[in-house]
């Protein structure tokens, strides 16, 4: 039978998502919403009224001597000195975390000045330490472009994990009928979805559980990532899944030349199904991936999967990063990691493993208020005629 780590004596990891600015601020009422569990949400502004109409635990107004609470003017240079007003605060109230999300949208004053400050802060503290931003539409402008530019690059040199969501991007994914708030709301749910695939993975219980130092192996000094979250149904429901998590449409990034990847299955998915997921994930990503995966228990309805995805290691976007249907390479995939300590299944006396389905259990992505098609999902077609060699310790006895 496989060994099972379990998680049920574990202190949960304390992680916090800190938005810095407007969009930032946004982002953590969002996640709010959607009701987002297992992390403290925290708000920070320059900008006093916008700060009052945050719903977050925590709300620091930085700067109350430079920017009299009225803002930093799109200024990037002001949003990096309020800040430093409060450091010491911010570094007090931050200070035992095991992780931390900064997310801001890149471009404005409060956030592309404060947010690589706010990083900075907690990554010497030793704290994990992630990153998740937004880059301005075209529209807004060569010097807003430019403010991100160099926000994005301050930021990236003080984060363990970076993670860019292009606004131009939604303009592929929302018809003309969308409204603006609606479409930044699902820049937000790559957040949303982050920060739960890894808050579910540490801290909820699951058949093969994963552990902080499994997140830290993968997130830890990685630069450039992707984030994605895929669902499936039917006979070949975990490549399915697997393929909408790689082809995330909101972001510039694959998993081709990932070195670190962690998978979270969640719903009704088999050995097998789990095995072929794995299999084509590791073909696309490259031989010397480091593939991690877990399960979590959730609510899930039916037969369905759920799977997210976390590649880190990646190079800049601007650099190329080819589209994944044409990176998928020949190779020996390096059988995934069952958790932390399994390398591969552990089997009782002698026998062979069964094929036996892991009633996992998910929760299904809902649908926003909009009634929109959840940005994560997507229809893809058959794998079927994949051929994937199952090793004999998978087949059935």
């Amino acid at each position: 039978m496989l060994e099972i780590k379990s998680n049920d004596e574990k202190n949960p990891a304390r992680i916090l998502v800190i938005g810095v600015g407007g969009a930032g601020n946004n982002a953590v009422n969002r996640m709010i919403d959607e009701n987002v569990e297992g992390v403290e949400l925290i708000a920070i502004n320059t900008d006093k009224q916008a700060l009052s109409l945050s719903r977050a635990t925590t709300k620091i107004q930085i700067g109350e001597k430079l920017t009299k609470g009225l803002g930093a003017g799109a200024k990037p240079e002001v949003g990096a000195s309020a800040v430093e007003e409060n450091r010491e605060e911010i570094n007090d109230i931050i200070k035992d975390a095991d992780m931390v999300f900064v997310t801001c949208g890149m471009g404005g004053g409060t956030g592309t000045g404060a947010a690589p400050i706010v990083a900075e802060i907690a990554r010497n503290l030793g704290i994990l330490t992630v990153g998740v931003v937004t880059k301005p539409f075209s529209f807004e402008g060569k010097p807003r472009m430019n403010n991100a530019l160099n926000g994005i690059a301050k930021l990236r040199e003080n984060v363990d994990t970076l993670i860019v969501i292009p606004n131009d991007k939604l303009l592929q994914i929302c018809d003309k009928r969308t409204s603006i708030p609606d479409a930044l709301k699902k820049a937000d749910e790559v957040l949303q979805q982050g920060v739960q695939g890894v808050t579910d993975l540490i801290n909820k219980p699951g058949l093969i559980n994963l552990d902080f130092a499994d997140i830290q192996t993968v997130m830890r000094d990685k630069g450039i990532a992707h984030i994605g979250i895929g669902h499936g149904s039917g006979d070949n429901k975990a490549v399915d899944a697997i393929k909408s998590a790689m082809e995330s449409p909101l972001l510039e990034t694959t998993v081709n030349g990932a070195t670190d990847i962690i998978v979270n299955f969640s719903g009704n998915v088999g050995i097998v199904e789990a095995y072929d997921a794995i299999t084509y994930l590791s073909e696309v990503a490259g031989e010397e991936a480091n593939i991690i995966f877990g399960t979590v228990d959730n609510d899930v309805a039916g037969e369905d999967v759920s799977i997210t995805i976390i590649a880190t290691g990646l190079e800049d976007s601007d650099k190329g990063i080819s589209p994944v249907a044409s990176v998928a390479k020949k190779t020996s995939p390096t059988p995934p990691t069952f958790g932390e300590t399994l390398k591969s299944p552990t089997l009782g006396g002698g026998k062979k493993a069964a094929a036996v389905p892991l009633n996992l259990g998910a929760k299904k992505a809902e649908i926003s208020e909009s009634n929109d098609t959840p940005v994560d999902t997507f229809d893809v077609k058959s794998s079927s005629n994949q051929n994937i060699k199952i090793p004999d310790f998978l087949k059935r006895g």
